[in-house]
């Protein structure tokens, strides 16, 4: 149960979508109100194994943490994740590498 004195955390976990259509990965992001980074880390993973087994997918046993500024309630603008990477691609390869390769499996409508 968490405490005032809990923080916000975002964590990343990675799944993979055996025998669906093109063998997707997915990423998703869950928020977490946690005592430390290594808590919102575990608290995340078991939701993650709890995800996998009702959706019949595999989870990576990979986790990203990003501790939120925020503090108490969270407020429409909030940043919950970051994440710098370095790259000597130009923008639009960048993008084209790492966020819109064409494979992407899309809900509702993107920018861009």
């Amino acid at each position: 149960m968490p405490t005032p004195e809990d923080e916000w955390y975002a964590v990343r976990c990675v799944f993979r979508w055996d025998g669906s259509h093109g063998t997707p990965f997915e990423e998703r992001i869950t928020l977490w109100r946690a005592g430390s980074l290594d808590a919102a880390i575990g608290l995340a993973e078991r939701e993650a194994r709890e995800y996998a087994a009702a959706a019949d997918v595999t989870y990576l046993q990979f986790a990203q943490a990003y501790a939120l500024r925020e503090r108490g309630e969270l407020r429409p603008g909030a940043e919950v994740f970051s994440l710098l990477r370095d790259s000597s691609l130009p923008p639009s390869e960048y993008l084209d590498a790492y966020f819109d390769d064409g494979r992407e499996h899309r809900r509702g409508s993107a920018a861009g």
